[in-house]
């Protein structure tokens, strides 16, 4: 099989702040993969974590790096190359996000070739999808509510993620939570802090967001502080998610009795073997899950959409604040994102992008 790959890039059409900083534009990757007359889609979305950035530049030249070793195989032999490249090897050592584009195509063209979509061929049941959240991200109050106002429209705004663990302190992260609650009375609110807070912020602001009504509380603590986690759950009268603190399904034990529920993200776990795989260790240990998204465009976020009827929680909505994704998928009906019934992902290729 062969591999095409293409850059593209995306703008949003608000910018999102979260504690680390703000993002306008993301360049994200766009894999194919040819085989036999079929070809899968992936994508490959920009980030950064721990001091290191996943561009659209260093995760091209990854997947082309293994372009060569890709001729050896079929889309049927997937075990076999995920061992094949999982070899120690200074040319097939892929980073996670460049795993997702490549497991997703893969995911992708196994779909067309049978001619059924990845959630009818898991036997999943669509009825159970949950409404995604819409997020809302640090502003100062009036530009949040602003920004509600802006969700109103797209997703209803019945349910709202809002981002806290704003620099300037809990002070600021109160009064941008106030703001919201009072435009938006009856919406159900979720906190995401980014690691944002201290243990000592984060006590105080679970009592008190406990007091305004909010279901959880999503990374409060920063990565590599997972130690103080149990402390927290102790006190803690609302669930709390592990999202930084959790890439893969090695993360989750080690998680288990300090968290209450984890975050998964295609481009964090490397793919949809690797979600699924998560799903099911979480919930073996009795964890909720919710599914997340970078700057990701409606392919990846459709690819996750394929497995949502098994999560609690959906924030699948960064392609709804894009400008020009290139994509369409994955149908937004009454704020549930549903997968179509075309084949294998079911995305396309907008013809004006």
């Amino acid at each position: 099989m062969d591999i095409e790959l293409q850059t593209f890039t995306v703008n949003k059409h608000f910018p999102l702040t979260i504690s680390r900083g703000t993002t306008k534009q993301t360049t994200n990757l766009w894999l194919k993969l040819h085989h036999e007359g079929i070809t899968g889609w992936g994508e490959a979305s920009s980030f950064g974590m721990d001091g290191v950035r996943y561009t659209a530049e260093s995760l091209q030249k990854e997947l082309s790096s293994i372009a060569t070793q890709l001729h050896n195989f079929t889309p049927w032999q997937h075990q076999s190359l995920q061992e094949d490249l999982a070899k120690p090897s200074d040319h097939n050592l892929l980073s996670n996000p460049a795993k997702a584009a490549l497991d997703t195509a893969l995911h992708d063209w196994l779909g067309k070739a049978l001619g059924v979509p990845l959630w009818q061929l898991w036997g999943l049941d669509l009825e159970k999808i949950v409404p995604i959240s819409a997020t809302i991200g640090i502003n100062t109050p009036a530009a949040a509510v602003a920004r509600y106002q802006g969700w109103l429209p797209i997703t209803g705004g019945k349910m709202l993620k809002v981002k806290l663990g704003n620099p300037q302190g809990i002070k600021a992260d109160q009064e941008m939570l106030r703001a919201i609650r009072q435009a938006a009375p009856d919406s159900a609110l979720m906190v995401d802090a980014n690691g944002g807070w201290s243990l000592i912020d984060a006590l105080f602001m679970g009592d008190w967001l406990a007091n305004q009504g909010v279901l959880y509380i999503e990374q409060p603590l920063p990565r590599g502080q997972e130690k103080d986690l149990p402390q927290l759950f102790a006190r803690s009268p609302l669930p709390i998610f592990a999202d930084e603190s959790c890439w893969t399904s090695q993360d989750i034990l080690p998680l288990s009795d300090r968290v209450h529920g984890i975050n998964i993200k295609l481009m964090k776990a490397g793919g949809l073997r690797e979600v699924w795989q998560m799903i099911h260790t979480a919930r073996s240990l009795g964890l909720q899950i919710m599914f997340g998204c970078y700057s990701d465009s409606i392919l990846a976020n459709t690819a996750m959409a394929q497995l949502s009827s098994l999560a609690d929680y959906l924030d699948l909505d960064s392609h709804l604040n894009l400008v020009n994704d290139p994509f369409q998928g994955a149908e937004l009906i009454a704020g549930r994102l549903i997968p179509t019934s075309v084949p294998g992902l079911g995305v396309t290729k907008n013809s004006s992008k």
